[in-house]
Formats: structure tokens, sequence, C-alpha cells
């Protein structure tokens, strides 16, 4: 009757060490999914500043019509 008891106690305490395992994973993708948000905001405003940036030179140079157009192309 020890040796089922023994093996009982491990098994629980297999699968507690688990628990406590997935948990913490579970808490550091959170910290990483809101970290990854994070940075995926800056870098769209990070590319909007350089778009509003560039724009003016562009438009100096010839070679920008705005959004979508396609003056100053070098097609024949």
């Amino acid at each position: 009757m020890l040796w089922p008891m023994f093996f009982l106690a491990l098994a629980f305490c297999g699968i507690a060490v688990l628990g406590v395992l997935a948990v913490r994973v579970g808490l550091e993708v959170r910290r990483f999914s809101r970290a990854v948000g994070d940075s995926s905001e800056r870098i769209t405003r990070a590319a909007e500043n350089l778009e509003r940036a560039a724009t003016p030179l562009a438009t100096r140079t010839g070679r920008g019509a705005g959004p979508g157009g396609t003056q100053g192309s070098n097609e024949t």
C-alpha cells in the first residue's frame, strides 16, 4: 500500500508543477503579446511620420503625386 500512495503523491506533484508552469507560460504570452502590440503601434506611427516627412521632399523633386498617383514614373 505504500508504493501506490507514493506514486499517487508523485503524480499529483507532477501535475501541480505542470499547472504552475502553464500559468507562468500564459502570463508570459500575455506580456509578450502586449509588447508586440505596442511595438506594432510604434512602427505604424513611425511609418506615418516618415511618409509625412517624405511627401514634401518628393513633391519638391517632382516624383510625388500623393497616394496612389503615377506622376514622375519613368515608363516609356
